[in-house]
């Protein structure tokens, strides 16, 4: 069986949000210069807001991951006494 290629995941996850990234920004700026209405930053914020959802739960999701393993104990120095 094939094992999961995580990079080519990564990469992909990053290109979609550089390219949708590129299209706020066009939008954004189309917006600017037509100055249309609902089109404006209150839309655009409701954009961002959906986008940082997303990405918390797929932080969140990742920590979850992290947090099932246990981390190495604590290594102290010679305590001066």
């Amino acid at each position: 069986m094939a094992k999961p290629n995580y990079s080519y995941e990564k990469r992909q996850r990053e290109l979609a949000k550089k390219k949708k990234k590129e299209e706020k920004a066009a939008r954004k700026a189309q917006g600017k210069v037509e100055g249309a209405p609902g089109t404006g930053d209150a839309a655009l914020d409701a954009d961002a807001d959906a986008d940082t959802d997303a990405e918390a739960a797929e932080q969140d999701t990742a920590q979850e991951a992290d947090a099932a393993v246990p981390a190495p104990p604590a290594v102290q120095g010679p305590s001066a006494a």
